[in-house]
Parts: C-alpha cells; sequence; structure tokens
C-alpha cells in the first residue's frame, strides 16, 4: 500500500480519502498476489505484468477500470445492480455503499482472462 500513500494523502475530502483507502486495501489484501503501481496518475493492480484494474476519483464519484473486455462481461450485473458505467469506467458514487463483489469479480474475471496474455493491455480486436 505504500504505492498509494501519495496518491491518497492528496485527496482533498477525509471521507473521500478514508474510501480510497479502504478500497485499495481490501483489494492489496484480497489480491495479495497483485502488483502496486501509479500510472497515468492512477492507482492500478497488475498481474505478471498484465493490468487488472486501475482507480480514478472526481467530485461525485470514485472509478475503477476493469477494461472494456471486464465491464462488457458483467454489463447484466452493472445494470441490475443499477451501477453507472461507459465501455470504459464503473462509477460508485461517494454516497453509495461501495460494490465490492462486483469489483470482486470483476478481478477474479481479468486474473483469469488474462492468465496467457503478456502485454499490459489486451489486444485490441480487429473487426
Amino acid at each position: 500500500m505504500n504505492t498509494f500513500t501519495e496518491f491518497i494523502s492528496a485527496i482533498e475530502d477525509p471521507k473521500h480519502r478514508a474510501r480510497v483507502e479502504e478500497v485499495l486495501t481490501w483489494v492489496s489484501e484480497t489480491f495479495p498476489q497483485l502488483k502496486t503501481r501509479i500510472a497515468w496518475n492512477q492507482p492500478m493492480f497488475t498481474d505478471h505484468g498484465t493490468f487488472i484494474v486501475g482507480f480514478s476519483i472526481s467530485k461525485k464519484h470514485m472509478a475503477f477500470t476493469p477494461e472494456e473486455a471486464g465491464i462488457s462481461h458483467f454489463e447484466d450485473d452493472l445494470k441490475a445492480a443499477k451501477i453507472d458505467h461507459t465501455k470504459g469506467i464503473v462509477r460508485m458514487p461517494w454516497d453509495q455503499p461501495f460494490n465490492y463483489e462486483l469489483l470482486k469479480q470483476m478481478i477474479e474475471f481479468n486474473i483469469q482472462d488474462k492468465a496467457k496474455i503478456d502485454k499490459f493491455w489486451r489486444p485490441v480486436k480487429r473487426t
């Protein structure tokens, strides 16, 4: 978690800072095999050098990004839970409980789905 100390301490709102620290600590403890890093000014978790999930913050929410494949795989779950999302980002409002179960499922999916990928990002599928 030392990797994220500077990022967390720069968050002005104490409630937001506590939420970010709680979520990042939860990921670290739930998936101790993942490596931590800051890239593009965002906390990220990787597995064997490949991106698993990243986090960002705004005034209205904390977001996580499990890549488009991670979001599209869980599209129905996101809609059922009424969680705001796009193709590339899942937004968890500050004033609502964080959906750890869905985050856990998305991380587990990415770990398994990217087990044989040796690049940081998934290869782009050409149509």
